[in-house]
């Protein structure tokens, strides 16, 4: 059976029912069907609340993974299994994920899930519009770019400069054409033309917004200090001066309140925030983590893509921002995608090969390095694939032991909870270690030398290249007031380095290029751009939308 045949197939509990396990009744809730529902504004306060006492948080749990490849890695497979097995050997476990975006869904990466016996569900739901929540923030951004360009509209009485407006457009979509546009043509009552942008939803600053902030007092204030441009004389713009907060803030009222699902096991599951982690912070609503870690004694969290993306932005912006850090970290590797970064190409991956196998192996262990340099317990979890061999599993748990992180076999897709079984009770056993955390750079230290640390300590580069046009702007952000903000590196998911060709671990003293930063005030964090990252990605030549329908019962089939 396929992803989607599994999760059809499976017999839900109504989301009543689910709260329940987790001290969430009825009136909890606002429901958005049987099997979907939001929390009430009271309790998510209340679950806040408690969570801002570390005595009454449950202990964290971070999923993060290797490198990806084409092989797959089952990052979310692994921390739906993990929260499923908690809840097999006796633990009060509760999943905290991120909402899907739809550009994956019908590009090549898919949908966020799961897959096997280890999904959340409804998954053709969550996969897709789930509760409107990128919708609304898709809405809200763009509300923001009709009311700028509005005020230049009628008179411009702030004299916002059009050359110097930053704030980008969005679609939830890979759209490629529209990374680069001309508005305001045909005429004078059209608006006045420009040169303008877009990007994907999930890598707008809204998102971002929307998930650090807790309450809707803090999104406003977040909302109003959103930097848009500069006047001509070049002072800088923040949307609060439009005086549109609030409208832009009534659009996202239900959107930051955190979506309650469950897994096929029925294990809860906060499904909440999206953002992209090559360009946003890559991490799940905060409300969502704290909402979890109020309610159960594990939480299972996961941060996009590698540990060189994802993990680093967690512990650098989100637990930094406020005030909570991971008891263990999980790093998820697959024998197909090691071998894969020794140099096999796909076709070959069925086939045992130890030595392509412990060649890529050097790109976990770097992401083994770098978690241990954040003061957290690190276990290895091997994502089991059909073609594995007992000497590749063995080889790859010598090499992990040797890298100083143990190393369990996961077989989540295949069994479910059951298979996350020995994982689990390691997950218990590292939470029970001292975590010593630590960021891998202050606050304090100017903006070129966060980067600095982050090229050398995390991508292993030899030195940073800045282009004359990103160091103007670092030199203005801190003249500005800005030098204090964490970093939020936007490079490709797909090699340690800037370079996506660049596979396993770098070798050599390399520069790391960084061509461009933006501010993303309200956020509350700089964007570092590096190589040729961009914020609204393309589809590819056989898009996964040639694979998916849907029938005159309104059934989906060939999502994943």
């Amino acid at each position: 059976m396929t992803d989607i045949e599994i999760a059809q197939a499976a017999e839900l509990l109504p989301v009543v029912q689910v709260g329940e396990k987790i001290g969430v009744g009825e009136s909890d809730l606002d429901f958005y069907g049987k099997y979907k529902a939001k929390l009430t504004f009271d309790k998510m306060n209340e679950l806040i609340a408690r969570a801002s006492d570390p005595a009454k948080r449950g202990k964290l749990i971070l999923v993060t993974a290797m490198t990806p490849t084409a092989a797959g890695e089952g990052k979310s497979t692994v921390t739906i299994a993990l929260g499923d097995g908690l809840r097999r050997i006796g633990k009060k476990s509760v999943i905290a994920l991120r909402e899907p975006s739809l550009g994956p869904c019908f590009g090549i990466k898919g949908g966020a899930c799961g897959g096997g016996h280890a999904q959340v569900i409804p998954m053709e739901d969550i996969n897709l519009h789930f509760t409107g929540d990128i919708h609304a923030i898709t809405a809200a951004n763009n509300l923001i770019a009709a009311l700028i360009d509005n005020h230049i509209q009628q008179g411009n009485p702030l004299g916002i400069d059009p050359r110097t407006i930053s704030w980008k457009r969005c679609v939830d979509l890979n759209d490629r054409a529209l990374r680069n546009v001309v508005i305001g043509l045909g005429g004078r009552i059209d608006g006045v033309p420009r040169e303008s942008h877009f990007q994907i939803s999930v890598a707008s600053e809204i998102m971002a917004i929307v998930c650090l902030s807790k309450s809707i007092s803090e999104l406003k204030d977040r909302i109003s200090k959103i930097t848009i441009g500069e006047t001509f004389e070049k002072r800088a713009v923040t949307f609060g001066e439009l005086k549109c907060t609030g409208a832009v803030a009534a659009l996202l009222k239900d959107a930051i309140r955190p979506n309650l699902v469950q897994t096929l096991e029925h294990t809860p599951a906060f499904v909440h925030g999206g953002p992209f982690a090559n360009i946003a912070h890559g991490c799940n609503s905060i409300n969502a983590t704290l909402c979890a870690l109020a309610c159960g004694d594990y939480v299972v969290t996961e941060a996009g893509f590698a540990a060189d993306l994802g993990a680093e932005k967690f512990m650098d912006i989100k637990c930094r921002m406020n005030g909570i850090s991971p008891d263990a970290a999980v790093i998820v590797a697959t024998v197909r995608a090691l071998k894969m970064h020794g140099g096999v190409s796909k076709q070959d991956l069925g086939k045992e090969n130890l030595p392509a196998l412990e060649k890529g192996f050097a790109n976990l262990r770097v992401h083994i390095e770098n978690m241990k340099k954040f003061g957290v317990p690190v276990a290895v979890a091997v994502n089991k694939f059909i073609s594995d061999t007992d000497a590749e599993i063995s080889l790859v748990e010598k090499l992990c032991a040797e890298a100083g992180a143990g190393a369990v076999l996961c077989e989540g897709w295949e069994k479910g909870g059951e298979g996350a079984v020995k994982l689990a009770e390691t997950a218990v056993e590292l939470t029970g270690k001292d975590s010593h955390f630590k960021n891998i750079y202050p606050l304090d230290a100017p903006i070129e030398e966060k980067i600095n640390v982050l090229a050398r300590e995390i991508y292993r580069a030899g030195s940073v290249e800045f282009d004359g046009k990103a160091r103007k702007k670092i030199k203005a952000l801190e003249a500005a007031g800005f030098g204090n903000l964490p970093i939020c590196m936007a490079k490709t998911q797909n090699s340690i380095t800037h370079d996506k060709s660049v596979t396993g671990a770098p070798e050599g003293q390399y520069a790391f290029p960084v061509r461009d930063v933006q501010l993303y005030s309200g956020a509350g964090f700089i964007v570092a751009f590096a190589g040729d990252i961009v914020d609204m990605p393309g589809l590819p030549a056989a898009p996964a939308a040639m694979n998916i329908d849907v029938d005159d019962r309104g059934i989906i089939s060939g999502l994943f």
